[in-house]
């Protein structure tokens, strides 16, 4: 396995935190670090600030929001990242959320799958630097019977190919994610029933005729080192609550439906009531411990060196960590302890 860093959102108070934590991640030899967009700061201003402070660590977006730009924009933004870099650019791509996507972008939440393929056709095509010319359900470049004609990327990427990640959850954007990335970004990952996951993204890569060997899996995980392992698991509650119950409607919100499918029917149903109700603190103490210990790292050095071997055995490539210490010297040491721990777990690639 390597090690990345999630950064999480900008403009939160903690860039500057932000930007040692990159820069620390930098220095410890990980792998990528990576940069989230919502309705605040783009991803893609905050990765080309990061790539210009940092040497060697890949930057990658987690995700671009594909509601949010068209695919030939895209294209271009990933191919500038690229080159300005030297390289080191990773394009991770999700569809977002229907409140998002409908209330921020303007732009309709249906069908999302056959979007997200037409997308990445288009970004590929784009990025092949071959004239983008393109025929689909949602996206026709150039437009019929107008002055518009089939146009060349004129930037050149550092790299013959940039890899491209999707943010998935359901069982057919999985395989959708098999059959057209190279990489899948996962969140409340748990390494024992996980393989139902990966089955759906291998069941893709099969439909290519690609096998999972050189594919990435790249989970974000919440890490909170210490000797109290409750204590530890209440610093992840604000976030799983977030999600869990905040992060879209009251019908449609995948992460609610994700923990669903993992067992927690009744918990996740609790943690969205109090949470719509803005009962935050209430939200946040109705997560299952069980649930933050299945997904995080969490307690003292030696039990998160112990449950490296799962992650590894579940497949993952890239282990993400998202810390969620309180300083930004407790931050920083949970970078160079789980560098550390990686290192001593013989699992480090």
């Amino acid at each position: 396995m390597r090690l990345g860093v999630n950064l999480g959102y900008w403009g939160a108070g903690n860039d500057a935190e932000n930007l040692d934590l990159a820069r620390e991640a930098d220095t410890l030899g990980y792998a990528v670090a990576w940069a989230a967009e919502a309705y605040g700061s783009d991803a893609a201003t905050v990765l080309s600030w990061i790539a210009a402070q940092t040497t060697s660590i890949d930057v990658g977006s987690a995700i671009f929001q594909i509601p949010g730009r068209t695919p030939a924009l895209t294209a271009m933004t990933a191919a500038t990242l690229d080159n300005l870099s030297g390289g080191r650019f990773r394009l991770g791509l999700g569809v977002s959320g229907p409140q998002v996507s409908e209330g921020w972008h303007g732009v309709r939440f249906d069908k999302p799958l056959a979007r997200t393929r037409e997308y990445v056709d288009i970004v590929k095509l784009a990025l092949s630097r071959r004239k983008v010319a393109y025929d689909g359900e949602f996206f026709t470049l150039p437009l019929p019977d107008g002055p518009g004609k089939a146009l060349v990327l004129t930037v050149h990427p550092t790299r013959a190919h940039i890899p491209i990640y999707l943010a998935a959850i359901g069982p057919k954007n999985l395989e959708l994610t098999g059959e057209i990335a190279d990489g899948w970004l996962a969140i409340f990952f748990a390494p024992e029933s996980a393989g139902e996951h990966l089955a759906h993204i291998a069941a893709g890569r099969a439909k290519v005729g690609r096998t999972m060997e050189g594919f990435d899996v790249v989970p974000t995980v919440p890490v909170v080192i210490g000797d109290d392992v409750q204590a530890c698991a209440d610093a992840v509650r604000a976030y799983s609550a977030l999600y869990i119950g905040g992060m879209g409607s009251r019908d449609k919100n995948f992460y609610n439906q994700l923990a669903v499918r993992m067992g927690y029917d009744a918990e996740a149903a609790e943690v969205q009531e109090k949470y719509l109700a803005r009962d935050y603190d209430g939200a946040a103490a109705a997560v299952p411990f069980e649930f933050i210990d299945r997904t995080s790292l969490i307690g003292p050095r030696e039990r998160i060196q112990a449950r490296l071997q799962a992650y590894a055995d579940a497949g993952v490539t890239t282990l993400t960590i998202a810390t969620y210490a309180g300083t930004l010297d407790e931050r920083l040491a949970t970078l160079r302890t789980m560098a550390e721990v990686l290192d001593a777990s013989g699992l480090a690639d």
